[in-house]
């Protein structure tokens, strides 16, 4: 028995219904215009939501309003005091006298009102007018020495021959003798009599009169030792030797209407006080580093220390060293700040540390010139 496999009839595809537009040209039209008003129409059915989504993102929507507090501050309120000016360190004129400002910033190891020999008209600056530099910021307003300058050792001294002296003898004084005498006359035991003469002026008690120079000493045979000048040697000019620092002045225009040895205004105070001796001390130190070297540094360079100093007067660190002088000058310069670990400028008063605390940074600047 044999059979035979086959296929199964294929079932005939539905097809899409497909509009028939007619053959009529004004019904096409119309058939045409109402399919696609309807493809449109469900273009804006699914568009329509997401354009409004994204309109209304700017959109603010009415909420129900809360009740607002308007608060007006002034602006005083909140601006803080402007902080006075700090209080600044200033060098004094040693020969001006004693005579304290009225107000001023500046305090110092005495009091002190700002004058100088040629006023300033309309000036009204806290510091005389002076002639110096403009790159440096100087607390100095006159120059002077500390100490007569050090001969370095390879260098031999120079040998001063002391000026002769020769003794003068005293000019002989001029003398007249007595010339009053009392004289008696006549035969009467009891009668008296006188003869009236003028004393002569240089009057003494000698025989005869000597001649000689008025204005001569009294005492006879004294000698007056006087000084041979030697016209190839003169003497050196005497000099008014201030004990200041040298200085190197910063230029100051502006300059004040008071009138009388240059000054600055400051107030006395310890801290003040404190400080000149210890610049001197620095001052010392430093021209002694550099008179006992044989090298100099280039002129005009500068070194500029930054440390801090505890309320035992100690250097406890040095914080910042910066300039142009070279290794060994810019050592010179921390050197004279802080010559040993233990060296002290001397315990700080009561009144100090209330004003600086237990300690206080500073920044010294040297100048090569």
């Amino acid at each position: 028995m044999s059979s035979v496999l086959s296929a199964p009839p294929e079932r005939p595809r539905r097809l899409l219904a497909v509009p028939r537009f007619s053959k009529d040209p004004d019904v096409r039209s119309v058939q045409v215009g109402v399919i696609a008003t309807i493809i449109i129409h469900l273009l804006l059915l699914f568009l329509m939501p997401e354009m409004f989504r994204n309109d209304m993102k700017g959109v603010v929507r009415p909420t129900t309003a809360k009740p607002q507090f308007n608060i007006e501050i002034a602006p005083e309120t909140f601006t803080q005091p402007k902080p006075p000016d700090p209080f600044k360190f200033v060098e004094t004129n040693p020969d001006a006298p004693d005579n304290a400002p009225d107000k001023t910033n500046n305090f110092a190891a005495q009091n002190q009102q700002v004058a100088q020999e040629k006023p300033t008209p309309n000036g009204k600056s806290d510091r005389p007018a002076l002639e110096g530099e403009t790159d440096i910021q100087s607390t100095q307003i006159v120059d002077g020495r500390l100490m007569q300058p050090n001969v370095p050792k390879d260098v031999a001294p120079q040998v001063v021959t002391p000026p002769a002296t020769e003794t003068v003898a005293a000019a002989k004084r001029e003398q007249d003798p007595l010339t009053g005498f009392e004289k008696t006359t006549g035969e009467s035991k009891d009668s008296v009599g006188t003869n009236v003469a003028k004393v002569p002026e240089l009057a003494t008690d000698v025989p005869e009169k000597v001649e000689g120079a008025k204005d001569a000493p009294l005492v006879q045979g004294a000698t007056a030792t006087t000084i041979a000048i030697d016209p190839k040697r003169p003497q050196p000019r005497p000099q008014l030797v201030r004990n200041s620092r040298p200085a190197v002045f910063q230029e100051n225009k502006f300059g004040t209407q008071n009138i009388g040895l240059t000054g600055v205004d400051a107030k006395w105070s310890s801290y003040g006080q404190y400080l000149r001796k210890m610049i001197e001390a620095i001052q010392a130190r430093w021209d002694d580093l550099i008179a006992a070297s044989k090298h100099y540094p280039t002129q005009g360079s500068r070194v500029s220390v930054s440390f801090v100093m505890d309320s035992e007067g100690k250097i406890a660190s040095i914080r910042t060293v910066d300039g142009d002088a070279g290794e060994l000058a810019t050592n010179w310069c921390v050197t004279a700040i802080s010559p040993s670990q233990d060296f002290s400028y001397g315990i700080w008063t009561d009144d100090m540390k209330a004003v600086l605390g237990e300690k206080q940074e500073l920044t010294f600047t040297f100048l090569y010139r």
